[in-house]
């Protein structure tokens, strides 16, 4: 039975339990791809410029992404036949054979249910992201306008950015990891007791983290 959700969800939460219909068969979300992280991506239709584009930039990566544990969807309202023809055109036109499935949403329900449908552009996507963890929590959020192909790379640096704080219990700079000022260092959470604050000071003498000010302290 699917959750019942009211709104679109947000950062933190649950993604919604959705039974869909996609190019490699039949998909529960997020029950099928427990254990790993998955990214949801929807585009605004098949056969159409910038989306193609797209498409063949995330099967170009798709090593990358599976590197991390990641799966790729893909999502448009769109019935299954125009999936397969658009994958069958990429491949043979464009020598890529697109190796992840492809949500068919052709009654809208997901876009419904995700808010991926803007009012004012018709009957169709919007170009949104949802990153999802192994435990099936919603990450991150993107969203770019139909006019406006997406970063591959920035998608995968935020998975990075987001396993590497999990893993480590840190926070990242602004471009990690080639800020421009600091390079790949992460950032210490700041203490938020007089105790943290002076085993800050004594952790930093030792030469284990470099810091600014007791509150914004980095490390390797």
């Amino acid at each position: 039975m699917e959750e019942e959700f009211f709104g679109m969800p947000l950062i933190g939460d649950r993604f919604p339990r959705l039974e869909v219909k996609t190019t490699k068969g039949k998909l529960v979300l997020p029950d099928d791809m427990e254990g790993k992280w998955f990214v949801l991506f929807s585009h605004p239709a098949d056969f159409t410029p910038v989306c193609t584009t797209e498409f063949i930039a995330f099967q170009e990566k798709y090593p990358e992404f599976k590197n991390l544990n990641t799966e790729l969807i893909g999502l448009s309202i769109d019935q299954i036949y125009s999936h397969h023809k658009w994958l069958e055109w990429i491949k043979e036109k464009m020598g890529v054979k697109i190796e992840f499935p492809v949500i068919a949403d052709d009654l809208g329900m997901v876009a419904e249910t995700l808010g991926m449908i803007h009012p004012g552009k018709g009957p169709t996507t919007v170009r949104a992201v949802f990153i999802v963890d192994d435990k099936g929590i919603i990450r991150a959020i993107l969203y770019y306008p139909q006019e406006i192909g997406r970063n591959i790379n920035e998608i995968l640096r935020t998975i990075k950015a987001l396993q590497t704080s999990d893993r480590e219990g840190v926070a990242t700079p602004a471009n990690w990891p080639e800020n421009e000022r600091f390079g790949d260092k992460k950032i210490v959470p700041p203490p938020t007791t007089e105790e943290e604050i002076e085993e800050r000071k004594q952790r930093e003498a030792m030469g284990e983290i470099e810091c600014f000010d007791w509150w914004l302290c980095l490390k390797k």
